[in-house]
């Protein structure tokens, strides 16, 4: 399986689906990376990812993107390939 880290925050319902759409493919361990309890991380996700909202989500080095960007990769059955990695 290939390394996952997401930019989250509390109360953030897309990073919740995303949890909840990783979890279905069976990943239930992955870095989570609170962007709203760590000074400065917020900023550092922006300059990484070229965004301003969470969730950010990387499968190994690959920025994935939102929420809606893993699903839509998951839609198109590439999302499984990548997770192989």
């Amino acid at each position: 399986m290939a390394d996952i880290t997401m930019y989250s925050a509390q109360g953030c319902g897309y990073c919740q689906s995303a949890e909840r759409l990783l979890a279905r493919k069976g990943i239930t361990q992955f870095k989570k990376i609170r962007v709203d309890t760590e000074p400065g991380v917020w900023e550092a996700m922006a300059e990484k990812t070229g965004r301003r909202t969470v969730p950010q989500i990387f499968i190994g080095d690959i920025h994935v993107g939102g929420f809606d960007d893993l699903n839509a990769l998951d839609k198109a059955r590439r999302l499984d390939e990548l997770l192989q990695a």
